[in-house]
């Protein structure tokens, strides 16, 4: 069986909006888009590779399939564009539909979190979750997370989404912190099985 794991960079503040680039995602007036990039390293990278073998392919939101889209198949000057073009990708969305342009894409059908709990029993490996704050608050909310690597930045920025928003409520055991370089903790944790 496989699980669901959630690979997300946050700041302190636990603002995961926008890392990657100053128009990535500008919802809300938010101003600070691609506060990540400064603190990429090789640890962080490895960390990126170490998990990707792991992985039967990516569980995307809309809007972060739509961004990946645009962005990734285009750039020749990097590792992870082949890694994203071959991986398979399974898109949570209510407005796509088939075919998706980006190859190697599913589109969920129906309801997401019944397709999401019915691929974990299918697959052999681990899904990826990047991005898709909604959809990982969802996966959240029905207990479909089987683990959390948070790339947590040293900066506090006051304003933006946050993974865990109003009305998240989880108990999780740190399994695992790696620090690098520049001052991220890549700390993995696994939700606290009831009883246990």
């Amino acid at each position: 069986m496989g699980r669901v794991v959630v690979f997300m960079s946050l700041t302190l503040d636990g603002v995961m909006q926008s890392p990657g680039r100053p128009d990535e995602d500008t919802r809300g007036g938010f101003e600070h888009g691609g506060w990540g990039v400064r603190y990429a390293d090789s640890v962080s990278g490895s960390m990126v590779g170490r998990y990707a073998g792991t992985t039967e392919g990516l569980l995307l939101g809309r809007r972060t399939y739509e961004d990946f889209f645009q962005v990734w198949p285009n750039r020749t000057d990097n590792p992870f564009t082949e890694a994203l073009n071959k991986a398979q990708k399974y898109v949570a969305s209510r407005t796509l539909s088939e075919p998706l342009p980006w190859v190697n894409s599913t589109l969920l059908k129906g309801d997401a979190l019944r397709s999401v709990a019915e691929l974990k029993h299918r697959l052999d490996k681990d899904l990826m979750v990047l991005g898709s704050g909604e959809l990982v608050r969802s996966l959240m909310s029905a207990a479909l997370v089987d683990e959390y690597i948070l790339l947590i930045h040293p900066l506090v920025l006051g304003s933006g989404q946050r993974l865990f928003d109003a009305g998240i409520s989880a108990s999780l055991r740190l399994q695992e912190v790696n620090p690098t370089t520049t001052g991220v903790l890549i700390a993995t944790y696994r939700p606290e099985v009831s009883g246990g």
